[in-house]
């Protein structure tokens, strides 16, 4: 099975990051630099603990988003690891190229 395409996966993290915001914005009542804090914070696995939801709803969508928030974004911070060794990895293969012809000239 091919992996979702980096944008697909991108796209979905910033759903996610905007979504949950917009939910902890009114769901919690906390203003928009704080929902959006209390999004990066949680979707990180930092959990610094100074906001808390108070609220049932606020507690249940805390769980979806650490479920579906860190998954999500391990998944495209391995994607882009993939992308990253590819491409070193085709840059050394190029070089070794290079000096192999340099050789047998």
């Amino acid at each position: 099975m091919k992996p979702a395409p980096l944008s697909a996966v991108l796209g979905l993290a910033v759903m996610i990051l905007a979504g949950s915001t917009v939910f902890f914005h009114y769901v919690e009542n906390w203003a928009w630099l704080d929902a959006w804090f209390f999004t990066v914070v949680t979707v990180s696995t930092v959990g610094y603990g100074n906001l808390v939801p108070a609220t049932a709803i606020g507690k249940i969508g805390t769980t979806v988003l650490i479920f579906m928030g860190i998954g999500v974004f391990a998944l495209l911070v391995s994607q882009i690891g993939d992308r990253v060794v590819k491409q070193r990895l085709e840059h050394l293969e190029e070089k070794r190229e290079k000096k192999s012809s340099e050789r047998e000239s």
